[in-house]
């Protein structure tokens, strides 16, 4: 028997619950780890946005009923599963009582362990945090504790708009943040500014991109307005293989866009990934850039990146999903992948240790990224 997680919304949630209880569904992107799943095996339900854990569902095998489920998605990867237990959210385990207790979870420093194992459903769960986690599900069904949860976390509302896809059209989800606070710090003309340790965790960053760049052999290139800013006594403009000059084959506003980018992997001509770092309130100007940039260069096979700190996954997520990325021919969300900056920071780390840094190829970045847009369970 294994253990596995399975996400969901509070939308998805009370949804599965009222249809019965008796069918998971996932995305379709995850249909060869689902594959996996074994008649007996535990599938350990997690609640996204309020985190907590709130049942367990052992699997009976798959099926092929597509009777409509849930409003926001069809999740047509589906196995039929037995509850065993289902609690309400606000009855639920928080992820911080794992703190400690399971292996992904020993401590502070290991919130990009538990977001890594949160961020994909289903995902094999070691067989001991497994059993950690269904016995304190048990207690709770038991014994249950009332905690307050927070509803807008819980039940964010996902709105249904088109978007035009050759001759005809498609419904989509997007999200509109009601947050007024959250609208004002994400506007590019917002007067917040950020504080000498966000600077310098953006700076650091910013240094560790560029260095690694360079020892896996690509030309490298800061933000123009970057260059003179320091990491570890050395100016960013001075790191080894930094061009001058972008490559001149676009047209100039497409290169005014490049050259504000924070980071660059260059291989020649070729622009091989392009990086935005944002550890201040303005998570929306580096998507906008990225966005800016492939509706100047529709064609350009390029990967992009959004690097932020774990704390800051869920702002990633709310404005990824605005109208204005959405509902672009190619949701922005399916080219920009979200890099967790502590788990880039330890992988990295443990590549260089290994020495494995020169062998790396690009598409290691996508063992780490998340694509949001893809709705959860």
């Amino acid at each position: 028997m294994n253990y596995w997680f399975d996400a969901f919304s509070g939308r998805t949630w009370d949804e599965f619950r009222k249809a019965g209880a008796n069918i998971s569904g996932f995305n379709v992107r995850f249909r060869k780890q689902v594959a996996r799943l074994q008649r007996g095996d535990i599938l350990l339900c997690y609640l996204t946005g309020v985190m907590r854990w709130v049942g367990a569902l052992e699997v009976l095998g798959p099926t092929d009923d597509q009777t409509k489920i849930w409003s926001e998605s069809g999740f047509p990867v589906r196995v039929n599963v037995k509850p065993r237990i289902l609690l309400e959210a606000e009855h639920g385990v928080p992820m911080k009582q794992l703190e400690g207790k399971t292996s992904f979870f020993q401590g502070p420093q290991d919130v990009g362990k538990y977001h890594g194992i949160v961020r994909k459903s289903p995902a094999l769960l070691q067989l001991q945090d497994g059993q950690v986690i269904l016995d304190m599900l048990q207690q709770a069904n038991s014994q249950p504790v009332s905690r307050p949860v927070d509803q807008r976390k819980l039940y964010r509302k996902l709105f249904t708009a088109s978007r035009r896809k050759g001759k005809s059209e498609e419904p989509v989800q997007v999200s509109v943040p009601e947050d007024p606070e959250d609208v004002l710090a994400s506007s590019p003309n917002s007067t917040t500014e950020a504080t000498p340790s966000e600077v310098s965790e953006h700076t650091q960053t910013q240094h560790l991109l560029l260095s690694l760049g360079q020892e896996m052999g690509f030309d490298v290139w800061v933000a123009r307005n970057d260059r003179s800013r320091q990491c570890n006594g050395v100016s960013l403009g001075e790191i080894p293989r930094m061009l001058e000059e972008l490559p001149t084959q676009f047209n100039e506003a497409t290169t005014r866009t490049i050259e504000l980018i924070d980071v660059l992997w260059l291989k020649g001509n070729s622009i091989e990934a392009a990086f935005e770092v944002e550890c201040t309130t303005s998570v929306y100007s580096g998507l906008l850039r990225m966005s800016d940039l492939l509706a100047l260069q529709p064609n350009l096979s390029i990967r992009l990146y959004l690097v932020a700190p774990a704390a800051r996954r869920a702002k990633v997520d709310r404005e990824i999903m605005r109208p204005t990325f959405r509902l672009r021919d190619t949701p922005l969300g399916e080219r920009c992948g979200y890099l967790e900056m502590e788990e880039l920071t330890e992988t990295v780390g443990k590549v260089r240790e290994l020495g494995l840094a020169q062998s790396l190829k690009p598409s290691f970045l996508e063992d780490l990224a998340v694509h949001f847009g893809e709705e959860e369970v």
